[in-house]
């Protein structure tokens, strides 16, 4: 894999600041208290765990797709750690709506 672009250390920038405009300073707080739990996770009624969801989703796609750079990703984001603590929801969700392609990339990302 190749060394992370100052392309992508932009990129990466915008994504915080998009981040910060979505709440995601809120969201993660919420997200890893002892009271939540994972298992009980929904995205449609928690707006924490939808905003994380899609905002990991957006990551893994630019990353799945070369736009973005894992390594730069990996060092960010503790995406293992988001995808145990969310997992259970999107793959809830999956299940729901019969569509197997649901957070795929947040979950590839989180799978090495």
């Amino acid at each position: 894999m190749s060394p992370p672009t100052n392309e992508d250390a932009q990129l990466m920038l915008q994504l915080a600041q998009w981040g910060t405009a979505l709440g995601l300073d809120e969201a993660m707080p919420h997200i890893f208290s002892d009271s939540f739990d994972p298992q009980a996770a929904d995205s449609m009624t928690d707006p924490a765990v939808r905003k994380i969801l899609g905002y990991c989703e957006s990551i893994g796609t630019l990353t799945k797709h070369g736009l973005l750079n894992r390594q730069l990703v990996e060092d960010w984001i503790w995406i293992d750690g988001l995808w145990a603590r969310l997992g259970p929801a999107a793959l809830k969700m999956r299940e729901k709506f019969g569509e197997p392609r649901l957070y795929e990339n947040f979950e590839a990302l989180a799978t090495p």
